[in-house]
Order: C-alpha cells, then structure tokens, then sequence
C-alpha cells in the first residue's frame, strides 16, 4: 500500500501546473534546488561528465529571466555565462517582454495588478500600468507597433495598452469570457488576439477591430501555449493536460491537426526561422520539435532525464535570433538551461534567481 501512495503521490505532483507548485513550494518553504549542484560560470554537466563550454561561432548577448518566487530580475551575460545583476521588481513577476527599440521592458506582476516598466539600460522603473483590481496579469506581448498587449487572467480580459510610457496611458479592455486567460498570441496587423484559457479548456480569439464577438473553441485539457506561425497562416496550441499539440485556423478556429507530445507541454515556442516549433515537456524534461509545414514531430530533445524532471521543473522556452540555440527555464533548480538545437545537447546551466521563469533577450547593442 505504502508503495501504490508513493506512485500516486508522484503522478499528482507531474500533474500540478508550474504555478500552482511555484505557488505551494513558497507556502511550505520546500525550495526543491541542492545549493551544493550550483555550477560555477562557465562550466556544464552532460550526465556525469563535466566539460568546458566553447560559444564558437554563436553570437551571445544579454538573457532576462523574471524570478516569481524571488520577485525580482536576472540579467545574464551569456558571454560570460553567469548573472551579472539582481533586479528587485513587483510580487511574483512571470512573463516579460522587451520594446520593439529595445529601451524598455515590461514585466506582468502575476501577483498584484500591475504591468511594470523598466529602463533598458537602469533596469530603474520607468512606469506602472495599473489594471485593476484583481487582474492577475501574466501573458504578455510589446507589439512591433508599441502597444503592449496583456492577460487579465483575474478579469478574463485581454488588455491592450496603447501608450505604454504616457503619465495616463490609455487601456483598451477586451473580455475573453473564459476562465483562466493566460497566455496569448497577437497577429502582426493587430487584426485578432488569442488567449489559451486553462480553466475553460478553450481557446478564444478576439476580434481587435471590435466587429465581431469572441469566438471559443475547446482544444484539448487546459491548454496554455501559444502561438501564430511566422506566416500567419495557423495558430499553435499546446495542451498540457492532454500532452498535445493543436494546429488550428486563425481565423475560423477549425483544429487541422493533433499531434501528440511529450508528458505536460505548457508551451510552445515557434523557431525564428518559422520552421519548426519546440514544446516545453514540464513532467518528463524534454523538448518535442514539429516540423510545421508537414505538421508533424519529428524529434525529441532531452533537456534533464525523467528522474530530475520534476526537481528541475522546466517551464518557459525562448530560441536565439539566429535559431541556433533554445534557454529552458528550470524554475525548480533555479537554472537556465541552454540547448544546442543541431545536436541537442545541453551546453550548460547558467544559475539565476529563485523561480526563473520569464525569458527574454536584450537586442544586441543595449547598453547594460
């Protein structure tokens, strides 16, 4: 008997979401990461050989991770390998995103109500979007065109703020209807929105220009990842309740293909070059690759084996410019693993704060 509790136990664990365990690991005080695994600057373990990391011909530059349970910001000098700068910010920061100039990022303060803004280059807070009561913001995208586009997860709405920097920057509220918007994609003419909404099991897209209703479909058991091919031709949706991937029409919101993935896919990241995307496997540590155009998966990645899946707890992705490269956020061990996408092989794990979670680049020039 003890033996089937100790399996179910384990099975109930792999079923939490990255937020919820973030959320419980805090109440309880069980940080799951072994300070004496901390890796120094440059070095990486590939199972249990050690070896030295050689960048060659990879063009590094500055790495944001957003830490939710130590509410603050790591800036990593991939150059370096190693965070070169703690930035305190609000209350269980999750998703981030830099300006389309590359001054600003924005932070969605999950635990509070705000979206915050910070310089570039200070890392100082530059302004603060309050968007009410309850918000819970968490998806959040900085168009090409300056608007910043954010899930009210609390409100079930999509909020669009057109002047990020203004002393009163103006809020356009959009309701999904849906319970548990959390992430979303935005089509590059600002025409719809999507959101993934978790406790409905839907999708819902959103009409921009405000003529038609939002439009929801079911797609799988809580899906959360999301996003629009680098053609606009079809909307990505991992179900991490289902271990699926959805391709659907972005317009009609007609599912064309279901794929199957690795264990708890709860994101889903579309390489620059558009061909090919990546989940993020939370419950069995690896990474499924889709061939988009033959929508099919063609390869699994293994970031961390099964036994240390659930100690590393792998969550956001996010590919170099140049394709080359994938950074899994291992918000469990408090690590940012780093991916050789041609070989696979994990190059190494560059140590950030408690909960890395958030990832996003600096565009190459900023001035730290």
């Amino acid at each position: 008997m003890k033996l089937a509790r100790i399996v179910v136990l384990g099975f109930a664990l792999c079923c939490l979401s990255a937020c919820e365990y973030a959320r419980r690991a805090v109440e309880f005080g069980q940080g799951p990461f072994d300070e004496s695994a901390r890796l120094p600057g440059r070095e990486v373990f590939l199972g249990m050989h050690e070896v030295s990391w050689d960048s060659g011909n990879f063009e590094a530059g500055t790495l944001l991770v957003t830490n939710k349970r130590g509410n603050d910001l790591s800036v990593v000098d991939l150059a370096l390998g190693r965070e070169v700068r703690r930035v305190p910010t609000c209350t269980n920061p999750h998703e981030l995103a830099v300006s389309p100039d590359g001054a600003h990022l924005a932070i969605a303060c999950y635990g509070g109500r705000t979206v915050d803004i910070l310089s570039a280059t200070t890392f100082e807070r530059a302004a603060s979007v309050d968007l009410g009561e309850n918000a819970r913001p968490h998806g959040i995208i900085w168009h090409q065109d300056g608007q910043i586009f954010v899930t009210a997860e609390g409100l079930e709405q999509v909020v669009e703020v057109t002047t990020p920097l203004a002393r009163n920057p103006q809020l356009i509220r959009r309701a999904t209807g849906k319970q548990g918007s959390h992430m979303l994609a935005v089509a590059p003419d600002r025409s719809w929105a999507w959101t993934t909404d978790l406790s409905s099991k839907t999708v819902t897209r959103i009409d921009l220009g405000g003529e038609t209703p939002p439009l929801s479909v079911t797609v799988g058991e809580e899906p959360e990842g999301i996003e629009l091919s680098a053609d606009g031709t079809a909307l990505w949706v991992s179900a991490r309740g289902s271990n699926q991937v959805f391709e659907l029409d972005p317009v009609t919101m007609e599912v064309r293909k279901t794929l199957n993935t690795g264990r708890f896919p709860l994101r889903i990241a579309v390489r620059p070059q558009g061909d090919v995307a990546i989940t993020s496997n939370l419950a069995d540590g690896s990474l499924s690759v889709i061939d988009l155009r033959r929508a099919r998966v063609v390869r699994t990645i293994r970031v961390s084996s099964q036994s240390e899946a659930q100690e590393r707890f792998q969550v956001t992705i996010l590919w170099s410019a140049d394709g080359t490269h994938i950074y899994v956020a291992q918000t469990g061990s408090n690590t940012i693993a780093e991916v050789d996408y041609a070989s696979g092989t994990v190059l190494r794990h560059i140590k950030v704060g408690d909960g890395g979670d958030g990832l996003a680049f600096l565009p190459s020039g900023s001035d730290q």
